[in-house]
């Protein structure tokens, strides 16, 4: 995808030629598992990685990762979950993690690579899914998680969903 407001990046499948050494986000566990285990889950079906690059550059300026995952029904507010099947798990889909590299900050790149995120989770018609979960690392994810209409599972809880209704009309 060529992101609309930076006509030289793409955001693309993790591949060996992207340069993943030079990665910095400022987050430790960020950074290693990209320089360290994203290509091994992707092989082994784990997780699928994201890498956000200019045109003509193999440097990644951000990452995401996506992996299936279930909500317990109990875990969802009443008036989501009324409306759901009763089944005792639901589908979801994890946005494990989301990064942008601390020479890259403030442009936008984060919301960019979470949008990119959302759009992909919708084209993906071939399996079901009710929401997008995510893991904040600490009060500034949950933020700007919050910022995008995610809702927490309960008041102090750092795991965040957006349902996938919530996401069709975002993008209309």
């Amino acid at each position: 995808m060529v992101a609309a407001n930076h006509p030289n990046i793409r955001i693309e499948p993790l591949a060996s030629h992207h340069d993943r050494a030079a990665f910095l986000c400022g987050v430790e566990a960020l950074d290693r598992y990209l320089c360290r285990q994203a290509s091994q889950d992707a092989r082994k079906h784990v997780a699928a990685t994201f890498v956000m690059v200019e045109q003509d550059s193999s440097a990644v300026l951000g990452f995401y990762t996506l992996s299936a995952t279930s909500i317990s029904l109990s875990e969802l507010p009443e008036g989501i979950a009324r409306k759901l099947p009763k089944y005792r798990l639901v589908p979801a889909i994890l946005l494990g993690r989301l990064a942008v590299d601390q020479a890259q900050r403030g442009q936008g790149f984060g919301e960019l690579l979470l949008i990119d995120a959302l759009r992909r989770c919708l084209r993906t018609k071939d399996i079901g899914w009710m929401a997008i979960v995510v893991d904040a690392k600490d009060e500034q994810g949950m933020a700007f998680y919050e910022r995008y209409h995610f809702i927490r599972f309960s008041p102090n809880s750092n795991r965040l969903f957006l349902p996938r209704t919530t996401i069709v009309t975002l993008e209309e």
